[in-house]
């Protein structure tokens, strides 16, 4: 019997990377997994390859930082796919620039995606796995644990992320529902091919942030992911596992 199996399970960011590369592992184990993505063609490609290898999976237009299109996706899932009991909050966005340049839009954008979308993603959730338990997993980062220049935003949004994963920990550990984060390093995956330096800046800047063993697969880092959501992790609640080469030894 597969580890999933009968579990519906919600994953933000499907549409590629980290999110993509959970969805599917979850789906050979057994999950129905609801796909989320701001990017309709890409999520509903997602949900498309999952069924064509034999899983089971529906796609869901969102914009993980807007509350009625979080909520209108997470209800539309449950309808679809039944009792959610797993939650994934991969989407995120990100890039490089100098604090002082830093536009309040470009600000805002991160935070509500980054942080504010894995609050609002799982407070439409946490109603469904109130009812027969369940667990979330958000992705944090190296860089909410240390600090990385021109990463501001970034550095603050993946830091609330670790904190908020403890306070829903701290709140629901005796509803039987577990929250734990995993903070990988760089993952080669679309979203790191959008932090381009800023100008005048070199890449001899950021050595304490690159690891010698270089960027994780997206596969590896979800092989933690759904371990983590898995029963054999019954103990763990409140954790933030770092996956990031070494970088926060």
């Amino acid at each position: 019997m597969a580890r999933f199996d009968g579990r519906v399970a919600i994953v933000t960011g499907a549409g590629s990377g980290l999110g993509r590369a959970t969805a599917r592992q979850l789906a050979t184990e057994g999950a129905s997994v609801a796909c989320l993505d701001i990017v309709a063609d890409a999520v509903e490609k997602t949900a498309a390859e999952i069924g064509e290898q034999g899983g089971s999976a529906r796609a869901f237009e969102a914009d993980v930082s807007n509350p009625q299109s979080v909520r209108t996706a997470v209800d539309g899932a449950a309808g679809a796919l039944g009792r959610p009991s797993l939650v994934f909050n991969c989407a995120g966005i990100g890039r490089f620039s100098h604090s002082h340049e830093t536009p309040f839009e470009e600000w805002q954008k991160i935070i509500g995606v980054n942080l504010t979308g894995t609050f609002l993603v799982s407070q439409a959730a946490i109603p469904h796995l109130l009812d027969g338990g369940g667990s979330i997993v958000n992705i944090a980062s190296n860089a909410g644990l240390m600090g990385q220049r021109y990463s501001a935003a970034y550095c603050a949004s993946k830091g609330g992320v670790v904190n908020l994963t403890r306070a829903l920990a701290d709140e629901y550990i005796e509803r039987n529902i577990r929250v734990n984060a995993v903070a990988p390093g760089g993952i080669d995956t679309p979203l790191q091919r959008e932090f381009t330096m800023p100008e005048g800046v070199s890449w001899k800047e950021f050595r304490k942030v690159m690891s010698p063993l270089g960027n994780s697969q997206p596969e590896e880092i979800a092989n933690i992911v759904v371990f983590i959501a898995s029963d054999a992790c019954r103990y763990m609640t409140g954790s933030i596992v770092s996956v990031d080469g070494g970088l926060t030894i």
